[in-house]
Order: C-alpha cells, then structure tokens, then sequence
C-alpha cells in the first residue's frame, strides 16, 4: 500500500474511484481540486491517496497483470487569512463531502489515509501555519468505517443534513409544505423570475446581499467576492439568481456534479423586504427543478444542524419534504487550548 500526493495521483483513477464510490461527491473530484488550487490567496488545496500494490501477483487483474488501484481520495483545503492574527487563531482544514473510499475499503487502507492526511497537514508547513483542526464535513454513510476514523483520531460529531430526490417532478412538489407552495406560486405571481448569472455584476448584487446575511445572522467567515467570481468563471456549477423588477433579490450557488448530484452551497435573499416575495424559497426551488431539468437525480443541502439543537435553517429546509439524514462529520483537533479559544470565539460573535 503507498500512499499519493497531488503530483503522483493518476487523474483518470481518481475520477473512476469517484465516479465508482458511494462515498463520492463532487468536492472530492480532480475538478473540484482544480478550482481550490486557483484560490491560493484564501486556501491552501491538498490531497492524498491511497493506492493498493500486490508486486508478487497474488491478487492480478484479468489481464494477468499486477493491480494498482486507488482505494481512497482525500481532498481539502486549510484556509488562509491575510490579517496574521486572524490566520493564528483560524486556520483550519476542511474536507467538504468527506474522503472518497472504495466500496470495499478495508478498515486498514482508510486508517492508513487519514493517518497520512493528519501527518502531511501537521508537518507540510510550520507549526504556526498547520491546520488547528481537521474537520471532514460528511455527505454519505461512513458508518462500516467509522471505528478506524477513531482510531486514527478522528472523533465523530453528529450532524444533520437534507437528501432530495429530483427524479419526479410532481413528487418533489407534493412532498413540499403547503406553506412552501404557496410561498413558491405567490412569488412567482407577483412577478419574480429565476435566472442564470449572465453577468459579472449580477453576481457582485447576489454577492452585495450574502455577505450582509453573513454579517447579520450567519456570523461566520465568508469568502471574498473574487471566490465566487472565479466559480462562475471556471464553468465549475451554476448560480441561479431570483431577479424582481430588473433587480437581484436572491439566489442560489451550487456546484454540479453531472448525472449525480447538485449541492447548495451558498443561498441568500431578501426575504421580507417585498410583500409577497420570497427569493430564498423560489431559489431553493429553483435548484430542485435544475437538477430534474438537468438529469441529476439528487439534490444536497449541504448542512442541517446538530441533532438536538435548535437551528431555525433545519426548520426552513424541512418544509422542501427532502430526507433527513445523519452522516456527521469527523474532527481531528491539533491544538486543543486554540481550538477551544476559536469555539468561544464563535459563540461570542453569535450571541452579540
């Protein structure tokens, strides 16, 4: 068994792996590497792994040849701030989707990637550059894997998301609250219309409203504007905005994985501020019927809460009828004393 970095993993196998796993998703694909690898000013992309090798031909392909397989992918990035200070008690790396494993990984080959991805993140660069954590960010079951996670110290975090099936047009609308419907017809009626980002400028509108949402209510970072505006000029998904009047009221970022799954990244609208109007629905909507228009059987919400707490964003994405599942996350935590310091920190700027 070896294990990958960047430069040694065969392209074509990464993406068969991805295409042939459970566990895929498109923030695990060479696509997705690519486009984190053009953001170098906020994030630093990294990905590894592993490849199984039996040189003795005691386990050979049809061809009578030696196998060399990749058994599991992992691809991240540890965020960069420019302020220092802010860098120091911030960084960190996520795996959105989590890792990608073969159906059939054994419990020693994905023991064996996330020790390696610990091992490069904590020695890849200096200490007060390494990542304060380690979070993988699940949208699949990894349940048959999740000891060996553990034991290569990954703690497992409960944490809800929403699946919904696009493959039926009038289910996905029956499975939908009245109030959504009528939310929906309302918002239509009055005179709201969905549409793909044509310009640059509508984007720097959409953007305009999702950072006033960051700023008031999410209360997290967010990324710089030039982010978005390289997702849209990379081709790497679609933007669908809610326009009103010739004006960006909403919309919705979500990349596209084809044939598979589109994701909700980043949402936002001005939800409240026009009588009978609400772009944070139609845009959630607006996703679904992408994904029925476009062939892709599955839409993923990227997200819903901790089981147990509160969150009124679980409460809006429950009215759209999807599945609610748990696949949590994993969190390796390599400074403990920063660590905490950064989750104090969170809560504070929440709570003011």
């Amino acid at each position: 068994m070896r294990v990958l970095t960047y430069g040694e993993i065969n392209r074509e196998e990464w993406e068969t792996l991805i295409k042939e796993s459970k566990t895929g998703t498109w923030f695990q694909t060479p696509e997705a590497y690519d486009f984190f690898a053009s953001q170098r000013e906020i994030m630093r992309p990294f990905v590894l792994a592993v490849r199984w090798h039996q040189p003795d031909g005691s386990k050979q392909s049809s061809d009578g040849s030696s196998q060399q397989t990749l058994r599991g992918v992992c691809c991240g990035y540890v965020t960069i701030e420019k302020n220092p200070l802010k860098q120091y008690f911030t960084r960190r790396a996520i795996i959105i989707g989590g890792p990608v494993l073969a159906d059939d990984c054994s419990t020693e080959e994905a023991y064996v990637l996330m020790q390696a991805v610990r091992r490069h993140l904590m020695t890849d660069t200096s200490s007060a550059q390494s990542p304060i954590y380690i979070e993988t960010r699940n949208f699949n079951d990894y349940t048959k894997w999740s000891a060996v996670f553990g034991q290569a110290g990954f703690i497992y975090q409960p944490h809800l998301n929403f699946h919904f099936d696009c493959r039926d047009k009038d289910l996905m609308w029956a499975v939908l609250s009245e109030t959504r419907r009528r939310q929906i017809r309302k918002t239509l009626k009055n005179g709201a219309a969905i549409e793909e980002a044509q310009t640059e400028q509508e984007l720097t509108d959409w953007y305009r409203i999702l950072a006033d949402l960051y700023h008031r209510k999410v209360k997290t970072p967010l990324f710089p504007l030039s982010f978005f505006l390289a997702f849209y000029r990379q081709r790497r998904g679609v933007y669908l905005l809610v326009k009103y009047a010739g004006k960006v009221i909403g919309g919705i970022m979500c990349p596209v994985w084809e044939g598979r799954c589109i994701y909700e990244w980043f949402i936002c609208g001005l939800d409240g501020e026009y009588h009978d109007l609400y772009p944070s629905v139609l845009a959630t909507w607006a996703a679904m019927e992408y994904a029925h228009t476009h062939g892709i059987p599955k839409y993923d919400m990227m997200g819903a809460g901790v089981p147990g707490v509160p969150y009124g964003v679980r409460n809006f994405k429950a009215e759209f009828g999807g599945e609610l599942v748990e696949h949590g996350r994993f969190l390796y935590i390599a400074k403990p004393i920063l660590y905490r310091i950064g989750v104090l920190g969170v809560r504070m700027m929440k709570n003011q």
